[in-house]
C-alpha cells in the first residue's frame, strides 16, 4: 500500500489541530488521539480537502474523518497535464491480451473511475504495432470514455501510424485517412502544420497533394521550412524535379531554407534529369548563403560534368571538395575516376588511383571495371600490372577473382590466364567463380591443353570440381575434334567423377557425331539409356543429325520413330533435321510428306524448315511447288531471310547451284539447313 503523508488542518471542539493523513488511492482515513490538543502553525495548501467525522468516542478525543479529494493530474511547467505511466502500461497490456480486449478496458477504467487524456491517448497509440487495433482504440476513446474528445495530436498520432508500411492496401489506406479527414471535419478539429506535413507524406506528390493546400488555406495555416521540404521530397519521390525545383524557388522567395540533406535530394534529381542549368543555380544557392556543399553535393556536380564531358570542371569540384575539408570517399573517388575514364585519360586516372589507395580508400570492383574499360580501350592492358601493384594491400582473393572474370568476358583470355597464375601463388584456397570463368575463358580461346592441366589441379586449391566445369572442357574438345582427349575426359568422369549428366551426354554425341565417328556416337546414346540420366529431345536431335549425315539415313528415321515411344514430342529442330536427311538423299516425297505431319502435329515450322525444303525442290527442279511453298511461308508469317533469297534468285534464273551454304543449329552445333 502507498501512503501519501499530508498535514491536515481540521476544526474539532473549535481548536485547531495537526494530524498526520494517510491516503488509501482516493480515500483517506484519519484516525487521531491526543490527550492534550495543541495550537501549532501550519502553512497554507494549494489544495483544499473536504471529509466527514465517520467516528468518534465517547469523550471526543479520538475521531475517524474520511476526506473524499479532488482527482489531481500532475502538471509540467506549461500547466498541461502529464501522461500516467503507470495508467499507460497497464492499458497497452489490456490492449494487447486479446482478440477482443476493449470490454476488459472499459471495466478497469471504470473501476478506477479514472479518465483518459488525450496526451495519454496519443502516447498509448504510439505503443501499439497493428493499425487495426490504433483505429478501434481511436474509436473507443471518444464513444466509451466519458468526456473524452480527440485533438489534433490524437489525430496526428493516428495519421502518422497510417503513413508507415504495413499489411493495409494502398487503397484501403488512402480510404481509411480520408475517413479520419472527415471525422475530424465532423468533431470540429483544427489539425496543425505537422497534420500537413505527415498528409504531403502521405499523398506525395500525385494529385491528392492538393488537398493538402486546401487544408493550409480552411485550417489558417502557415507552411514553414519543414513542410516545404516535405512538398519537395514528395515530388522527388514521384520522379517530378520541375514540381520539386518549383517549390524549391517558392521556399526561397518566402526566406525559407533547407538542410544539406534536401538540397543533395534534390541535385540529384535534376542532375539525373539532365537538368544542368537548374543545378548549377541550386549549387551555386548553397555555396552562396545558405548551406555549405558536402562530399555527397560535390559527388553529385562531379558526376553530372563527368556525364556532359566536362572533365576539367570534375577535376576542378574534386579539387574544391579536398580543399574544403571534405574527405572523398569510396563514391567520390569512383565518380571522379569514371568522369577521367570516360574521356580516356589513362594516367590522369591512374594517378587518381594511387591517391585513393594512399589515402586508405579500398577500391570496389566497379573502381576496377572502370580502369580496365579505359586500359582495353586505349590499348594498354600492360598497366594492369601497375594497377595490381599500386593497390597490393588490397589486392584480396575475391578482387583477383573479379579481375580474372571481367578479362575472361572482355575476351581478353591471355591476360586473364596470366593475372591467374599470379593468384594461383598468392592465396592457398581458390575462388570456385574466379576458376570457373577461367576455364570458360582458356576454352573459348581454343587452349584446351591449358584448360586440361586447370581442371586436373584445380583441386589443389581446395575447389571440387563439377559437372559444369568437365562439360565446358567436353565441348571445347569435341567443337576442336579433339576426339582422344574427349574420350579421355569422358573416361575420368566415369572413373573419378563427378557422373556426366545429360548435357555432357549430349555434347558427347553431338562430338562425335561431329567427327564421323557414329559407332561412338551411339554407344554413348545407349549408355545414356542406361543410366540414371534419360534421353530428351536434344539426346534424339543430336543422334538424328549424326545418322543422317553419315548417310544411315534408315537408322535416323526409326530414331525419329522411336521419339514418340519414349514419351517424347518431336520438335522442329528434329523435323528440319530429318527432312534436311531426306533432301540430300533426294527423297523429296518424304521431305514434303514430313512437313504435312509436322503441321498436323501442331509444331510450327520456323525459316530454317522452309529453306531446307525450298533448297530440296528447287535443287530437284520443282519450280511450281517451290512456288507454293514459299507463298505458304508468306501465309504464316515468317520473315524471309537472305537463304530464302538466295534460293528464289535461282529459281527465277533457272540455274541450280550444286554448292550449298551450310548453316550451324545453336543447339546442337550440327549443321540443320542446306547440305552439300
Amino acid at each position: 500500500m502507498r501512503h501519501h503523508h499530508r498535514r491536515l488542518a481540521t476544526v474539532h471542539g473549535g481548536r485547531l489541530f495537526s494530524i498526520r493523513l494517510f491516503a488509501t488511492k482516493h480515500r483517506y482515513h484519519v484516525p487521531f488521539q491526543s490527550p492534550n490538543f495543541q495550537l501549532v502553525n501550519t502553512r497554507p495548501f494549494a489544495t483544499k480537502y473536504s471529509g466527514r467525522v465517520v467516528r468518534e468516542t465517547s469523550d471526543r478525543r479520538s475521531v475517524a474523518v474520511r476526506v473524499e479529494t479532488a482527482n489531481i493530474l500532475p502538471t509540467d511547467i506549461r500547466g498541461y497535464p502529464l501522461p500516467r505511466r503507470d495508467l499507460i502500461c497497464k492499458v497497452i497490456k489490456i490492449l494487447q491480451s486479446s482478440s477482443d480486449p476493449f470490454p476488459d478496458l472499459s471495466e478497469y477504467l471504470q473501476t478506477l473511475n479514472v479518465t483518459i487524456t488525450p496526451a495519454e491517448a496519443s502516447e498509448i497509440l504510439k505503443c501499439l504495432n497493428h493499425p487495426h487495433l490504433c483505429l478501434e482504440f481511436f474509436r473507443f476513446c471518444s464513444s466509451d470514455i466519458p468526456n473524452f474528445h480527440h485533438n489534433s495530436y490524437t489525430y496526428n498520432r493516428l495519421l502518422l501510424i497510417l503513413s508507415k508500411p504495413s499489411h493495409l492496401r494502398d487503397s484501403e489506406r488512402l480510404d481509411l485517412i480520408l475517413a479520419i479527414l472527415d471525422d475530424m471535419e465532423r468533431s470540429g478539429v483544427r489539425g496543425s502544420i505537422s497534420t500537413i506535413n505527415i498528409l504531403i507524406a502521405i499523398f506525395g506528390g500525385g494529385a491528392d497533394v492538393e488537398k493538402c493546400f486546401d487544408l493550409v488555406k480552411k485550417w489558417d495555416l502557415q507552411m514553414n521550412s519543414y513542410t516545404y521540404k516535405c512538398l519537395l521530397q514528395a515530388y522527388l519521390r514521384s520522379n517530378n524535379p520541375n514540381k520539386a525545383f518549383e517549390v524549391y524557388v517558392e521556399l526561397r522567395r518566402r526566406g525559407h531554407k533547407l538542410d544539406i540533406f534536401a538540397y543533395n535530394m534534390l541535385l540529384d534529381a535534376l542532375a539525373k534529369d539532365n537538368k544542368v542549368d537548374q543545378v548549377y543555380k541550386v549549387f551555386e544557392d548553397m555555396k552562396r548563403k545558405y548551406c555549405e556543399p558536402d562530399e555527397y553535393t560535390y559527388t553529385i556536380m562531379i558526376r553530372m560534368t563527368g556525364k556532359i564531358g566536362k572533365v576539367d570542371e570534375s577535376l576542378a569540384l574534386f579539387q574544391e571538395m579536398t580543399e574544403k575539408g571534405c574527405t572523398p570517399n569510396l563514391v567520390a573517388y569512383n565518380t571522379m575516376i569514371q568522369a577521367l575514364a570516360k574521356s580516356r585519360m589513362v594516367d590522369k586516372t591512374i594517378f587518381l588511383f594511387s591517391k585513393m589507395v594512399k589515402n586508405d580508400c579500398r577500391p570496389s570492383e566497379f573502381t576496377y571495371s572502370m580502369i580496365l574499360n579505359v586500359l582495353v580501350a586505349e590499348g594498354q592492358l600492360g598497366r594492369l600490372d601497375e594497377i595490381v601493384e599500386l593497390s597490393n594491400k588490397y589486392m584480396s582473393k575475391s578482387i583477383y577473382a573479379y579481375l580474372v572474370r571481367t578479362l575472361s568476358k572482355l575476351g581478353h583470355a591471355s591476360e586473364a590466364h596470366r593475372l591467374f597464375c599470379n593468384m594461383w601463388g598468392f592465396h592457398d584456397e581458390g575462388d570456385r567463380d574466379a576458376y570457373k570463368s577461367m576455364l570458360g575463358s582458356l576454352c573459348d580461346a581454343g587452349k584446351t591443353t591449358e584448360a586440361l592441366d586447370l581442371l586436373s589441379k584445380i583441386h589443389e586449391k581446395r575447389i571440387s570440381t563439377d559437372t559444369v566445369m568437365y562439360n565446358t572442357v567436353l565441348s571445347a574438345l569435341g567443337k576442336l575434334k579433339k576426339i582422344s582427349d574427349l574420350h579421355d575426359l569422358y573416361e575420368k568422369m566415369k572413373q573419378d567423377g563427378p557422373s556426366p549428366d545429360i548435357f555432357s551426354y549430349n555434347i558427347l554425341i553431338s562430338s562425335f557425331g561431329r567427327a564421323g565417328r557414329v559407332a561412338e556416337a551411339v554407344q554413348i546414346f545407349e549408355e545414356l539409356e542406361n543410366s540414371n540420366c534419360k534421353p530428351d529431345i536434344i539426346s534424339f536431335n543430336s543422334l538424328i543429325n549424326c545418322l543422317g549425315k553419315n548417310g544411315d539415313i534408315d537408322e535416323a528415321h526409326m530414331r525419329f520413330k522411336e521419339i514418340r515411344e519414349k514419351g517424347l514430342s518431336p520438335d522442329v529442330v528434329t523435323y528440319s533435321t530429318l527432312i534436311e536427311c531426306f533432301g540430300k538423299t533426294d527423297k523429296i516425297e518424304m521431305a514434303c510428306r514430313l512437313l504435312d505431319e509436322m503441321l498436323a502435329e501442331g509444331c510450327s515450322p520456323n525459316i530454317v524448315t522452309y529453306n531446307i525444303l525450298l533448297d530440296c525442290l528447287e535443287r530437284s527442279g520443282r519450280t511450281a511447288e517451290a512456288v507454293d511453298l514459299y507463298a505458304k511461308l508468306k501465309q504464316q508469317g515468317l520473315t524471309p531471310d537472305s537463304f530464302t533469297y538466295a534460293v528464289l534468285e535461282r529459281l527465277q534464273s533457272g540455274s541450280h547451284r550444286k554448292v550449298r551454304v551450310r548453316r550451324k543449329n545453336p543447339i546442337t552445333g550440327w549443321v540443320v539447313s542446306p547440305l552439300r
